[in-house]
């Protein structure tokens, strides 16, 4: 039996894994519910790699995870859900599946490699048959060939190499070794090959990750049809699509999705740059929220604090522009050696498009061109793309803004060229990937995938190279956000606010995920610094020397700099959680690690460094300034936290951040905290006095959530946003605005600087008409209230009117 779906007005998103299946799930329910979300938001549920933290590693999509409970155990939650008053959205995966070791464990693949091209399901995968001589290549072994011989055997008719399967061609079961691997539609090689032969379209660069050709009809029924059943019976309301941009057509996809949805809620994970907007044609309730993220962080990051402190920064570190020390000219950087090297494959198959097209188009302009000026000329234009992609489509002429920026990125590509003749063969790349010249099996594989590498790139380059390189302030460093523009002003929020209103009013909205490399409230602790420039570099040089002098010198400026504000933040000598996140950042960064050439001296002195610094003495003065901050980092939490429950809308709140919740990168932000139920009882039954932060962060996430829940046509579609501007010396301090005339949200901003200034003296902020109650102070006001009177302990106020 069906039921009607409704629509979100806050989600919990629980990370479901082996340890923490549907049953746990369940046990948590009634402490969900009491929060005030109206819907638990479950990481992919699909049968996945055994084993899997996360779930993307999709393995088949007809089953529910049995190490999660099954479907049973799914329909067992969400009727445990439903009795709350509770609907379910599911992370669905539509870009890719694993490549398990076990091959078998995914059917559609395990039927490629034994049967190749002809495979009844071959066309479900994004695979180069030319490239590879009529072979899937697969860098799974450990060394070349040769050295892995005596690793490989044949065991009840599947090959075998280590913990890996492998199906044989029909008919190859009795030849030799050398014969069989050569028989194969596979070949079987060191995974270093993964960079530059790979010839099937990854996820980024993870070779256990395959693309799907979704935008084929039949795949995208036969990966998406459980999924639908559940949305068809009421077992499931909206959905959240991970990494559209992935795809060969995001908005087709996103279409046909709404249309088979029946016009579910759904938001996707598109990353937008600055400046950058939700294609108006994507039927979608918008994104997962990093937008939101990044204009909510920058209202506590004070920006000429943020510019001190950057300069402080390259002082201290002496990073040459293009590593580490300008923003822009790192994500340059780090782009050319994706696109050359991790990326290598992906860029010789547009290479080879291209000069195959630039011979078989009747256009002669398009002649003559060298393949490695095409290359060149495509390596030019990617890394100069200032958004994950383009949106062209082979119906429609493309969007002004993917034109523009285009036109611009040749513009710069060209000057890369020594001879200008030989630049022309960037106009020819630029126009083939805006499909000026039709389309066609060259010309629509170019077109594509010009905008899947793009994508691809931007990732690697940006969120898991530059954020990691370029470190002044970590808490800009974040997805989605502008580490190179940290600060933005009221006005900016304000408008940013009432264009979601406008446009995308249930939109997602987030703070942390699973996907953050730092928690919202990590992020608000280092935002502090902003505020304290010269003090936290002073702090900095001091701890660095007193380290060296205790015997563990830094093995470079930049990993004492970032292992100082990751131990700040984290605000407790943790040695487990610390050292794997700075280990992960020193691999991300590749300078003098990373993850496929590690440098096992380089490594071993990080691990000296910090055992011996921030989890050593020097643990004290780094604790005395983080306490004399304490003030300030309440005052950003708290904040941060009511912006994001309040402004336009769908709050995602993230497993355990309903508290004061300080998580670090995967898989940091993937263990499972301990929830407040006790608490949250205790504040329902009125027990609890003298907050602590989690608690009094914890009261206001419920307070709000309810609030919402209560009264969702205040905060929905029709819960207009109304910025309200304070009057006097430190207006630029508060943060306010209304929603439908029925709530007012309050926030303190840079309460150093406010303090400095004399406080909020005569600042005062006229309230609408009507009597007001702090829904977190009691207190009540109206007409002009003096701010001093009204946040006089607190640094927020939840204003609801009266009647």
């Amino acid at each position: 039996m069906t039921r009607a779906r409704h629509t979100p007005t806050a989600t919990y998103r629980l990370q479901l894994q082996p340890d923490f299946p549907f049953a746990a799930a369940v046990e948590i329910v009634p402490y969900v519910a009491s929060l005030g979300v109206s819907h638990l938001h479950l990481s992919p549920v699909l049968e996945a790699v055994p084993g899997s933290a996360h779930g993307y590693d999709v393995t088949d999509h007809d089953r529910i995870r049995e190490e999660l409970g099954g479907e049973e155990g799914l329909r067992r939650l969400a009727a445990e859900a439903r009795a709350h008053g509770l609907g379910l959205v599911l992370d669905i995966v539509p870009n890719h599946m694993a490549v398990p070791a076990r091959t078998d464990l995914n059917g559609p693949l395990w039927e490629v490699l034994r049967d190749g091209p002809a495979a009844e399901r071959a066309g479900w995968f994004d695979i180069d048959w030319a490239a590879g001589g009529g072979r899937v290549l697969l860098p799974v072994l450990g060394g070349p060939l040769g050295g892995e011989l005596d690793r490989l055997s044949v065991v009840d008719g599947t090959l075998r190499y280590a913990d890996h399967r492998f199906p044989l061609r029909p008919g190859t079961e009795e030849l030799s070794l050398p014969e069989l691997l050569d028989a194969q539609h596979y070949r079987l090689a060191w995974w270093r090959l993964g960079r530059t032969e790979v010839n099937y379209r990854r996820f980024f660069a993870i070779s256990e990750l395959i693309g799907l050709r979704v935008e084929d009809p039949a795949v995208f029924e036969a990966t998406h049809a459980t999924v639908l059943r559940l949305l068809d019976e009421g077992v499931v309301d909206g959905l959240r699509v991970d990494h559209p941009d992935g795809l060969a057509d995001p908005g087709g996809y996103l279409q046909r999705l709404h249309r088979r949805t029946g016009g579910a809620w759904i938001v996707a994970e598109k990353i937008l740059g600055p400046g950058e907007q939700v294609p108006t044609g994507w039927p979608i309730a918008g994104t997962t929220g990093y937008d939101a993220l990044r204009h909510i962080d920058a209202m506590f990051t004070d920006c000429d604090g943020a510019a001190e402190l950057t300069e402080h920064y390259r002082a201290f570190t002496g990073a040459p522009p293009d590593l580490g020390g300008e923003w822009t000219a790192t994500v340059r950087r780090a782009a050319y050696k994706m696109i050359s090297h991790e990326l290598a494959a992906e860029c010789d198959r547009l290479t080879r498009t291209a000069v195959h097209v630039c011979a078989a188009v009747p256009e002669l302009r398009l002649r003559d061109h060298a393949p490695w000026t095409l290359r060149s000329a495509l390596m030019e234009l990617l890394v100069r793309l200032p958004v994950y992609r383009p949106y062209v489509t082979g119906d429609a002429p493309p969007a002004p803004v993917d034109e523009a920026m285009l036109v611009t990125a040749a513009d710069g590509a060209r000057t890369a060229f020594a001879v200008p003749a030989e630049a022309t063969a960037v106009d020819t790349v630029r126009e083939l990937a805006l499909g000026r010249f039709g389309e066609g099996e060259g010309l629509t594989d170019f077109r594509v995938r010009f905008a899947q590498v793009s994508s691809a790139l931007r990732a690697k380059a940006m969120e898991d190279t530059a954020c990691y390189r370029y470190a002044p302030l970590l808490s800009a460093a974040e997805v989605g956000g502008d580490p190179g523009v940290p600060a933005l002003p009221p006005a900016a929020f304000h408008a940013f606010c009432a264009r979601i209103q406008r446009d995308w009013p249930l939109t997602g909205t987030v703070l942390s995920t699973h996907d953050t490399k730092r928690s919202g409230d990590v992020r608000a602790t280092v935002a502090a610094l902003s505020e304290h420039p010269r003090a936290w570099a002073e702090l900095v040089t001091r701890l660095t020397e007193d380290t060296a002098r205790a015997g563990a010198r830094a093995p470079d400026p930049h990993l004492a700099w970032t292992t100082w504000q990751t131990a700040f933040a984290l605000g407790f000598p943790d040695r487990e959680r610390l050292l794997a996140a700075l280990l992960k950042t020193v691999r991300e960064t590749g300078l003098h690690t990373s993850w496929t050439e590690q440098d096992g001296a380089y490594e071993a002195a990080v691990e000296r460094f910090v055992l011996a610094g921030p989890c050593g003495p020097p643990l004290y003065p780094l604790t005395e300034f983080a306490r004399e901050l304490a003030p300030q980092v309440r005052a950003n939490i708290l904040g941060a936290a009511l912006l994001h429950l309040t402004m336009p809308g769908v709050p995602d709140v993230y497993r355990g951040s309903e508290r004061h919740y300080l998580a670090l990168v995967d898989p940091d932000n993937r263990r499972l905290p301990q929830l407040p139920i006790a608490q949250l009882a205790a504040l329902d039954d009125a027990l609890s006095t003298g907050y602590d932060l989690a608690t009094e962060k914890l009261r206001l996430t419920a307070t709000a959530l309810r609030l919402r829940r209560d009264h969702a046509e205040w905060f929905g579609e029709l819960g207009a946003y109304e910025p309200l501007a304070a009057d006097g010396p430190a207006a630029d301090h508060c943060l306010a605005f209304a929603r439908a005339g029925r709530v007012i949200t309050v926030v303190t901003r840079l309460t150093r600087r406010l303090t400095a200034a004399g406080g909020w003296e005569t600042t005062r902020l006229p309230l609408p008409p009507g009597t007001w109650h702090d829904a977190l102070s009691g207190r009540s006001a109206s007409g002009t209230v003096r701010l001093g009177q009204l946040l006089t302990s607190d640094p927020v106020a939840l204003l609801v009117r009266e009647g």
